[in-house]
């Protein structure tokens, strides 16, 4: 008798966890696979059509690059050979000799302690070989990226690239860029802001901005997410600490999912536990500044480093958006946001 009630909670047990593994959401396409290791991903929004918007991945590798993948997850270009390309972002209508406006994705290279700068969608470099960061700094290896964009006086775009790196002080951790034209349609940076508190305890890879609300967002790996002021003009204070508890171990990659120009969801990887954690966007009834966890969103792919969101109609199946997520079996997952709003909604209302 004793050993069939052991095989029976046995089988309960099995039968549970099957149930919570099919609870995962499930992507609705996976890209093809990269040489080496994918890490980050970024979207690009094509304006003249979104059905032909792409995503660019990078691969993290001396002898990487960035792969760009259609919107079922066919890889349609790869750029020039990158020292560990690391991480990447893209912005909109860089203003080039003053006329021209251009979309680029800019990306770490690691090895070579540079930021490289592509033109979209074509993936030509015009950055003259890279844009140097950390100069003369003893700890370079820069990692993460984010692209803040804002209106200058005359309405003009200006760029900025804010950086992370694999190790670096408690204070002063991340460096800020303004990204221009020369005159010879070079893309250069200039050094305007060093930012940003480190605990010490692991490294800071993952940063994501707010355009609209103004926000930086990074992940200081198993002590939380830091926020700060996206505009360099608006000081260096940290505005918030949140997200210090429930990961199983690192947490990581972030994106901003917009429901409208002032609240939506902050999500962050709890990297070990394949999962995406949300925050809201707006903070707290009395507090903008005051993220506290709606939801655990468990998805299929595995230790996920980075991760980039968008609300605008993609077609289907992304009517609502696409979640693209890396997955460390050399891909990147695209999930259908309507599949994460239902987890939300359902948790709001529990």
């Amino acid at each position: 008798m004793k050993n069939h009630l052991l095989l029976i909670f046995f089988l309960i047990f099995l039968i549970s966890c099957s149930q919570t593994k099919q609870e995962a959401v499930t992507p609705e396409f996976i890209t093809e696979k990269t040489t080496h290791d994918t890490d980050d991903p970024a979207i690009w929004v094509n304006p003249d059509n979104v059905n032909q918007s792409l995503i660019i991945g990078t691969d993290k590798d001396s002898d990487g690059a960035l792969y760009v993948f259609d919107l079922q997850g066919k890889i349609v270009h790869k750029t020039e050979t990158l020292k560990r390309p690391n991480n990447v972002d893209v912005a909109y209508a860089l203003p080039i000799n003053d006329s021209v406006l251009v979309d680029i994705a800019v990306t770490t290279e690691r090895e070579r302690n540079m930021l490289r700068v592509f033109l979209l969608p074509d993936m030509v470099s015009i950055d003259n070989g890279g844009i140097p960061v950390f100069a003369d700094e003893q700890q370079r290896s820069p990692m993460g990226i984010a692209l803040y964009t804002r209106r200058d006086s005359l309405g003009k775009n200006e760029i900025f690239a804010i950086v992370s790196r694999k190790e670096g002080p408690a204070e002063g951790y991340l460096h800020q860029y303004k990204l221009s034209a020369d005159t010879n349609g070079n893309v250069v940076g200039e050094q305007v802001r060093v930012f940003g508190k480190y605990s010490g305890k692991k490294e800071i890879e993952s940063v994501a901005v707010d355009n609209e609300l103004g926000y930086i967002y990074y992940s200081d790996e198993q002590t939380g997410v830091r926020k700060y002021y996206a505009d360099p003009e608006k000081g260096n204070d940290e505005l918030a600490l949140f997200g210090t508890t429930g990961f199983k171990e690192d947490n990581e990659g972030i994106s901003v999912y917009k429901t409208d120009d002032k609240t939506g969801y902050i999500l962050v990887s709890n990297q070990a536990n394949h999962s995406f954690k949300v925050f809201p966007r707006e903070g707290s009834a009395t507090n903008p500044h005051e993220h506290i966890e709606i939801v655990d969103i468990p998805v299929r792919a595995t230790e996920s480093d980075g991760s980039d969101v968008i609300d605008l109609n993609l077609g289907e199946p992304f009517v609502k958006g696409i979640f693209v997520a890396m997955s460390d079996d050399k891909t990147f997952h695209y999930y259908d946001w309507r599949k994460f709003q239902e987890y939300i909604d359902k948790a709001r209302k529990d």
